[in-house]
């Protein structure tokens, strides 16, 4: 749609400069002492010649853009459509005018006629290099642009796709362990796991949700983590008043609190707090989410886990930013900390 207003407004500028043009040469044969029919039968013959040049270059640069090496080949095609226009005036003029001091003028003004067309043509010629180049190029952009998102798209995807399956394999087998001795808890862990995946269903990778909206969604993962693990896992959830309206990527947090719980539980037989802090800093929603470790038995600082990385690859994609994500290992606390732009 732009691009079709522009061409018109770009056509309407060529016909008022040749309105112009034709009223220029009009005035000039005029002021040589002749009659105004003489003067407007040469000026809009001379146009309307010129007009159809103008057109027939414009129209094949439109479809074919020189090489670097094929501007010589432009030249020729304006020297030749000149050509053209001034033996095209040089015929029909003298069939629609009469006298012998105007056809000696029309005779005599050959060369200037064919210089100024072919000038009048170059110049069309390469307004609609410059032109049609400049829409190649924010085509190409376009294309490039999409092609882009596409790729990103695709990977976003496919961090997902990674993530998914691995929390659901555990969550499988735990339903399995409690069907046997704990039936009950057992069809309430299948329950909560539907109510997860459904949400889950519904979110957009680039989907950027407030605070309040991920962590009521991340409250459903904890339940089904709570039944797996029992009283071992508690968890603390604390946000300020401006950061619950604050937005993020949709499923962010988590594979970080997946994090948390692998390191804090699986190598534990003892009570865990996970701690997830939400607060604003500037024009930063910043996540902290806290967990205990047992230096002996995992090594946080050597490898944060897929989850991990696919969450800082994922920030990347979205933002294009590397320093969003930070993880700290101190005194038995393992701590990633989340930044997120609130654009």
């Amino acid at each position: 749609m732009a691009l079709s207003t522009t061409s018109t407004k770009l056509y309407g500028a060529l016909a008022g400069c040749g309105l112009i043009w034709a009223a220029g040469q009009t005035y000039v044969i005029h002021s040589f002492g002749f009659i105004w029919y003489i003067a407007f039968a040469d000026g809009l013959v001379n146009t309307i010649l010129l007009a159809a040049a103008c057109w027939l270059i414009n129209n094949n640069l439109r479809y074919y853009q020189p090489g670097k090496g094929s501007y010589l080949n432009i030249l020729i095609w304006c020297g030749a459509l000149a050509a053209i226009c001034t033996l095209g005036c040089r015929w029909i003029l003298p069939l629609l005018t009469t006298g012998d001091a105007y056809l000696q003028l029309l005779i005599n003004s050959v060369m200037i006629r064919a210089f100024i067309d072919f000038l009048a043509i170059g110049w069309m010629a390469m307004i609609s290099i410059i032109y049609y180049s400049q829409i190649d190029q924010k085509d190409n952009e376009k294309r490039k642009a999409e092609a882009e998102k596409l790729a990103r798209d695709a990977e976003l995807y496919n961090l997902r796709q990674q993530l998914q399956p691995h929390f659901l394999f555990n969550s499988l087998n735990s339903i399995n362990a409690l069907i046997g001795f704990k039936p009950d808890e057992a069809r309430r862990m299948i329950h909560q796991l539907s109510d997860f995946l459904r949400g889950t269903l519904k979110k957009d990778d680039q989907l950027q949700v407030p605070l309040t909206d991920e962590l009521t969604h991340l409250n459903l993962y904890l339940d089904i983590e709570k039944v797996r693990f029992g009283h071992r896992l508690q968890t603390e959830i604390s946000c300020d008043e401006l950061s619950g309206a604050a937005i993020l990527p949709s499923m962010l947090l988590q594979p970080i609190v997946e994090n948390a719980i692998k390191f804090g539980l699986y190598d534990t037989t003892g009570e865990v707090v996970v701690s997830i802090r939400a607060e604003m800093e500037g024009s930063f929603l910043i996540l902290m989410v806290q967990n205990p470790y047992d230096p002996q038995t995992s090594r946080p600082k050597q490898g944060t886990g897929f989850g991990l990385r696919g969450v800082q690859r994922r920030l990347y994609l979205l933002f294009a930013r590397n320093d969003l994500m930070e993880t700290h290992a101190n005194d038995n606390i393992f701590t990633t900390i989340i930044k997120i732009p609130q654009l």
